[in-house]
C-alpha cells in the first residue's frame, strides 16, 4: 500500500453541514423525471434524500471526472486520495419520516471512517460516510454511504461489464417484477436532480476511452430509487424502515434492466438484474 495511507486518519470525523429546500418545482422535476404523476399527498416518495443538499462545487474546482478536485486543505470534506476513479459503492438507510414538499431540509455529514486495501483491481479506497437528514428539526434520514476510489485503468484494458451473455432473466421465483429501460435521457434528468457532474453518466467518449465502461453508467443511486418505487408500488409509499444496497456490476444505459422484490416484514430482498441474468444491484428493506 502507498505510503500516502496513513495520513488520511485526520480526515475521520470531519464534518460538512448543508441546507436545502424541498420546494415544489424540485417535487414536479423529481415526478417528471419517473414519468409519475404527482400524488395529492405532499410527503414524497423514499429515495428523494438523494436529490436534496446535493454538492455546491464550483465548476472550475471540478475534476476530470466532474468530482470536486479533492485537496489536502482544512476546507475539503473529502480526503485527498490519490487515485481517480470513484465510485458509490453502497449505502444502508434508515427512513425516520417522510419528507414532504416545502419542508426546509438540513444534512450533517462526517466521514466514519477510510480503509485502504489492495486486491486483484490493485489498490483501492473505502470511505464509509454518515448521513443524518433532517426535515423542519426533525430527523428523517440516516445513511451511511461508502464510496470506493480505485487506479487508474490501462488503456487497453477490457470494457466493463462484458456484452450480454446468451441467458436470459428469470422473474418467475420473485413477487414483484418491472423492466425498464434506464435510457440517456432518465440519466440525464437524473445528474440534473441530484447536480452529478460525473462524466460517466453523460460522456460516453469519457466512459469508454478513460474509465473504460462499454457504455454510459446507470447512477447507483438512480437504480435504487427505482428498487425503492418497486417497493412502494408493492407496499405502499414511505412502508420501509430501512433499506441498503449494494452495487455488483455496472449497469450500462440503453439496456433492460429488471427490478425485483419479494420477501415481506423484516426480510425484503430486491435486486437489479440485465437482461441476460447479470446482477447489477443487491438490495434488502424491511417494513415499518
Amino acid at each position: 500500500m502507498a505510503d500516502w495511507s496513513g495520513d488520511l486518519d485526520s480526515w475521520i470525523g470531519r464534518e460538512m453541514r448543508s441546507a436545502d429546500r424541498l420546494d415544489p418545482a424540485l417535487a414536479a422535476r423529481w415526478y417528471a423525471t419517473f414519468d409519475r404523476a404527482a400524488p395529492p399527498s405532499t410527503a414524497m416518495p423514499q429515495g428523494i434524500h438523494f436529490c436534496l443538499c446535493t454538492p455546491e462545487a464550483p465548476t472550475g474546482q471540478l475534476g476530470a471526472d466532474g468530482h470536486p478536485v479533492r485537496e489536502d486543505d482544512p476546507a475539503s470534506f473529502l480526503p485527498p486520495i490519490p487515485l481517480p476513479r470513484r465510485m458509490w459503492a453502497s449505502s444502508t438507510i434508515a427512513f425516520h419520516a417522510p419528507i414532504a414538499v416545502g419542508a426546509t431540509v438540513e444534512r450533517v455529514s462526517r466521514i466514519a471512517s477510510i480503509t485502504p486495501k489492495s486486491g486483484n483491481r490493485g489498490e483501492m479506497v473505502f470511505v464509509e460516510i454518515d448521513h443524518e437528514t433532517s426535515t423542519d428539526g426533525a430527523l428523517a434520514v440516516t445513511e451511511r454511504q461508502t464510496a470506493v476510489y480505485l487506479e487508474e485503468l490501462a488503456k487497453d484494458a477490457s470494457l466493463s461489464p462484458p456484452e450480454p451473455g446468451d441467458g436470459a432473466f428469470d422473474p418467475s421465483e420473485w413477487t414483484a417484477h418491472r423492466e425498464i429501460l434506464p435510457e440517456e435521457r432518465l440519466l440525464f434528468r437524473y445528474s440534473a436532480l441530484t447536480f452529478n457532474t460525473h462524466r460517466i453518466h453523460y460522456d460516453a467518449p469519457y466512459a469508454r476511452e478513460v474509465e473504460r465502461y462499454r457504455g454510459l453508467v446507470v447512477h447507483g443511486p438512480l437504480t435504487a430509487s427505482l428498487l425503492l418505487q418497486l417497493a412502494g408500488q408493492h407496499f405502499g409509499e414511505n412502508r420501509l424502515k430501512n433499506f441498503a444496497f449494494r452495487g455488483t456490476s455496472p449497469a450500462i444505459a440503453g439496456e433492460p434492466l429488471h427490478l425485483v422484490l419479494r420477501g415481506d416484514g423484516e426480510k425484503i430482498e430486491l435486486g437489479a438484474f440485465a437482461r441476460d441474468g447479470r446482477q447489477v444491484t443487491k438490495a434488502s428493506a424491511a417494513l415499518v
